[in-house]
């Protein structure tokens, strides 16, 4: 089986950085900070969950990810409160990134849910409440392992329907998504990617199309222009960067850069420079 995750997390990281654990009591509102998400693992509760004009009601030890910036407050008991510890989430390229743009906003998982890590959180709420050497890094990894694996049991169970999560998630589908990640300076044509996936080459393009919401040229180009936006913030030069994500002119770039986010890639550079 093609390994769906991989080439995703060695394109555009994921990091973590743990900023609270122990108990919280009260109410306690957490402000959408732009680029930044939030993982939360409550180890007891109850606790309430309010974000825009719905709430969650948590009473089982439970796993809350914002994958993007989203304004949240926690209601818990003022005495006893509920024990917990959070980390900042931070996808590399923001709102571009693949993966961040691919999950839903709010993302509640059992703790007991989360197949594999039974082995991870203990240590990993051992090592929050305590204070020892070199606790924040090894917390910090933990984290970063625990999104790893919510990413997975996604992706394994279905759990999101439409996207680029949804269509890593289709038993065919995900062969073809995968060749793309792993080449996206090859010419494919349709019939090459329904091949690889699997398929006669009408029904790959309309399950594709059912699945992830966008035809697989469309899909391509888009994550040919993510790779372009990342290499373009890492400082390429725009002609290098064209030939690596398949095309043949700064020109040939520049007009699917603008078809697909609206701006040149000199444009794009200027506004993410003063973002």
């Amino acid at each position: 089986m093609v390994d769906r995750l991989e080439v995703l997390l060695e394109r555009f990281s994921v990091t973590a950085q743990v900023f609270h654990a122990g108990a919280l009591c009260g109410i306690n509102t957490l402000e959408a900070e732009p680029g930044v998400g939030q993982l939360h693992l409550i180890q007891r509760g109850p606790l309430e969950v309010f974000h825009g004009n719905t709430s969650l009601r948590i009473e089982a030890p439970s796993l809350l990810l914002y994958p993007r910036a989203l304004t949240h407050r926690f209601v818990s008991d003022e005495a006893r409160g509920a024990d917990m510890t959070c980390a900042n989430v931070r996808f590399e390229g923001g709102a571009q990134n693949p993966i961040s743009a691919a999950l839903p906003d709010v993302v509640c998982l059992p703790l007991e849910s989360l197949h594999g890590a039974q082995d991870v959180l203990p240590l990993l709420f051992e090592e929050a409440f305590t204070q020892r050497c070199g606790r924040t890094a090894l917390v910090n990894r933990l984290f970063e392992v625990v999104m790893i694996q919510v990413l997975r049991q996604l992706m394994e169970t279905g759990e999101v329907k439409g996207g680029m999560l949804a269509g890593l998630s289709h038993p065919r589908l995900r062969n073809a998504i995968v060749a793309m990640h792993e080449a996206p300076a090859k010419e494919w044509t349709l019939e090459e990617l329904a091949r690889v996936a699997g398929m006669s080459r009408s029904v790959f393009a309309t399950q594709f199309r059912e699945a992830l919401g966008t035809t697989p040229g469309q899909y391509l180009q888009g994550w040919r222009v993510g790779l372009a936006q990342q290499a373009l913030r890492h400082g390429k030069p725009l002609k290098v960067v064209a030939s690596d994500v398949g095309y043949g002119s700064e020109a040939a770039l520049s007009r699917a850069f603008k078809a697909h986010s609206g701006v040149s890639p000199r444009e794009w550079q200027r506004q993410a420079a003063t973002a």
